[in-house]
This record gives C-alpha cells, structure tokens and sequence, in this order.
C-alpha cells in the first residue's frame, strides 16, 4: 500500500513524513504542479503532492490535474486522500468544520478532466455514480470522530472554475442543486482518479459561506487563509492519523 495525499493551501508540509525525499517528474501530460514528497507516515509509504504548487503559484485552471495524477500513479499510489479549503453553503456547516465528500457537481469549464480524449483505442465511459471510495470516506469519518473534530459524515460538493468568487446569484443556485459546499479544485481530481482506477477520498475544511449569506460580508481570500491556517493542523493530525491505521 502506498498513500498519496493531495494537499491544499498549507498541507504539503513535508515535516509529517519520515525519511522525505524529493523528487521531479515528468508524465506523457507534462509536469505536475510540484515534485513529489517521498517518505513514510507510520511506517507506509506516502507521497505528498502540493497541487498549486509550492509557492502556490497555479491557480485552479492551471492546475494539471491529468499530470498530478497521472505521477502518482506512476509512484505506485495505491490510494489518495486530497484536502481542499471550501466555503460552506448550508448553516449547519460552519467555519473550521470538516466534510468527508461523497458527491460532487462539476461547474467548471475549462479544465482536462479525462485521459480519453479520444475513442481511438476503444469506448470509454468511467462510473461516476459513487466518486469517492466509501473505505477512505469512513476511516476519515470515523477517525474525526475519534480526534474529536468537527465532522460531517457526507456533503455534495461544487467545483466551479475560479479564480473568481461566487455571485450571490450563483451561491444561492448552487444551494437549491443541492450542494453543501463550494471550491475551485475537487471535481476534475476526483473524476481522474477513478478513471485511472485509484480509490480516492477528500476531507474538505469550511472557511466561510461564500455569499449566499448576506448578513454577512462577502467571503475575500485573506479570510479563507486565516480560518484554514488556524485549523490546519487539526487536517495534518486527521490524514496522520488515518495513514497509521493502514499501517
């Protein structure tokens, strides 16, 4: 078994793993948005990737999801597990909180988002119907739980293009589809692991509500830095945590 985890903003720390190494790839979809971090959590193997980069320098359309999961692949990754920073669109989900995803709507529009851009070599058609792998889902859960962290057990994420934020408009719409939160990053990831068949779960950290509620100001991104950075450690100590139960 060798984990990949699939870090956001402030969770590529490298100081979690044992015996990191760092090494440049190159996949047939180009270069990943950063190297790999090689190591061992608890004794199994780990491979960290920042995915907007070191210095955070890609934003979510730059992003080469197909490149990203393609170099974990090719690492041996037999799991993934990815963190993101979301704004929450339901009341019940507050700053801080955490949700283990188990749905997605894909809003965005600009991204690679499948390694078959052709039939060329045979009809591909990949499952989406359950996108993210209920063994990981409820470990993630489960250890939350157990670290006494502020966890939903499911939420129906949106993924939209970004950079920008919402409209008010649009954050209400998102609402009435169903979506609990909304980021910029999961859909497109979630959608290449399972076509390149690897079981792949995501704990996203609510950081605000977007715009849908109006009684407050609209969400800005030195907002989401500040919540995500103060509750940081908590996702550091819950991915830590999980990994040592494969172990």
């Amino acid at each position: 078994m060798k984990i990949g985890i699939i870090g956001g903003s402030g969770l590529d720390d490298p100081d979690i793993l044992q015996n990191p190494e760092i090494i440049e790839v190159e996949t047939e979809y180009g270069r990943p948005t950063s190297s790999l971090m090689i190591g061992q959590i608890s004794g199994v193997d780990t491979v960290i990737l920042a995915r907007h980069g070191r210095q955070h320098q890609f934003s979510p359309t730059q992003v080469n999801n197909r490149a990203n999961i393609k170099a974990l692949k090719n690492a041996g990754v037999t799991h993934i597990m990815a963190t993101s920073a979301c704004g929450s669109l339901r009341q019940g989900i507050d700053r801080g909180d955490l949700v283990v995803l188990d749905q997605f709507i894909d809003f965005t529009r600009f991204r690679k988002n499948s390694f078959f851009d052709s039939f060329e070599q045979g009809v591909h058609h990949a499952a989406m119907a359950r996108p993210f792998d209920e063994t990981i889902r409820k470990q993630l859960y489960e250890t939350a739980r157990e670290l006494a962290l502020s966890v939903h057990p499911s939420g129906c994420i949106v993924t939209i293009e970004g950079p920008r934020f919402s409209t008010v408009a649009e954050s209400h719409m998102f609402r009435l589809w169903g979506a609990d939160v909304i980021n910029m990053s999961t859909a497109p990831e979630a959608m290449l692991a399972n076509e390149a068949e690897i079981p792949y779960g995501a704990v996203a950290m609510s950081t605000d509500y977007d715009c849908w509620k109006e009684d407050e100001a609209p969400v800005t991104w030195n907002d989401i830095l500040a919540v995500f950075n103060q509750n940081a450690e908590n996702v550091k100590r819950l991915l830590c945590k999980v990994i040592e139960k494969f172990s």
